[in-house]
């Protein structure tokens, strides 16, 4: 008797509650890159790169990238954090090859939601996979929301000021995504409180603006790091590893540096956009001194 295989099945959803909170996590798409240097590790050399991946059982060559949204019901709004891929490689030619169509509103129903009941969308910052799921078809696809974006952010792509040319096309795409949405847009800088139990954090660097956010209830507090590190290798052991698409590298290596010591000191959970899913884990101190990404396993489940 033959047993047919079935193809790949993984969880896309996980959902957990955090103090008064519940918080999910939601596996927008996921695609493979090639290069795993220079991608990371441009200013160090690729035997070091690979090396650094074997010794963590990945592969040298290539990685699985991941897109995570975040979703937190505070028991009075549904806050989302970003908004994916949405249907950026159906719309732009250019963008068919290298990015695969977003599944929030999918992973939103797995979860018992309809777009219509987000009230509060945060967008961390402007690159395409963060901003791609707010339209579509050049209407809002949570049309009763309001949207937040970091001040410094929007500022910066709107004002097409020191944009270096790879990221020319990403500014179109902001301007016609995201300048629309401008009548119901609250713009926030580090320190404000998104809702309260919700504040936003220094993260620039990866972008100009980018902002993570620190959830606290019940004195539990975790946070939502964003693209602060985009590799749960990579970016937690090098942290001063450049990465291509960090807008400012030098900037983006400090950061990663100062959030990681937080996250490491405080024992505080994170929970990163480009992280395996369910990209939830803590950074702990490895005994040379190192951070190591130490994923979820059962800790919410006792």
């Amino acid at each position: 008797m033959s047993a047919p295989m079935s193809g790949e099945k993984q969880p896309t959803v996980f959902r957990f509650k955090f103090g008064a909170f519940e918080v999910a996590t939601l596996l927008d798409s996921k695609g493979i890159r090639d290069n795993l240097h220079p991608l990371f590790g441009a200013n160090t050399t690729a035997d070091e790169v690979q090396s650094l991946a074997r010794a963590n059982n990945i592969d040298p060559q290539r990685l699985e990238n991941g897109n995570v949204p975040t979703l937190v019901n505070t028991g009075k709004e549904l806050v989302l954090f970003d908004t994916g891929n949405g249907f950026l490689p159906r719309d732009y030619e250019q963008l068919k090859a290298r990015m695969p169509a977003g599944h929030l509103v999918e992973r939103l129903a797995e979860l018992g939601h309809k777009p219509e009941d987000i009230d509060v969308i945060v967008i961390t910052h402007g690159h395409p996979d963060h901003i791609g799921g707010l339209l579509d078809g050049g209407k809002p696809i949570y049309p009763n929301a309001r949207y937040l974006f970091g001040a410094a952010e929007y500022d910066f792509w709107l004002k097409d000021e020191n944009v270096r040319e790879a990221r020319k096309f990403n500014r179109e795409l902001f301007v016609k995504i995201c300048e629309p949405l401008k009548p119901k847009a609250t713009f926030i800088k580090p320190g404000d409180v998104v809702v309260p139990g919700i504040t936003a954090v220094d993260a620039f660097g990866h972008s100009p603006g980018l902002l993570a956010f620190q959830v606290e209830s019940d004195d539990k507090k975790l946070m939502i790091t964003a693209d602060t590190f985009t590799h749960f290798v990579m970016h937690v052991q090098r942290p001063d590893w450049h990465f291509d698409m960090d807008d400012d590298k030098e900037k983006a290596v400090v950061t990663r540096k100062r959030i990681l010591a937080q996250l490491a000191s405080e024992k505080m959970l994170a929970i990163g956009f480009h992280m395996p899913f369910p990209a939830i884990g803590w950074i702990d101190t490895a005994a040379d001194g190192t951070y190591r990404w130490v994923p979820y396993s059962y800790q919410f489940n006792l």
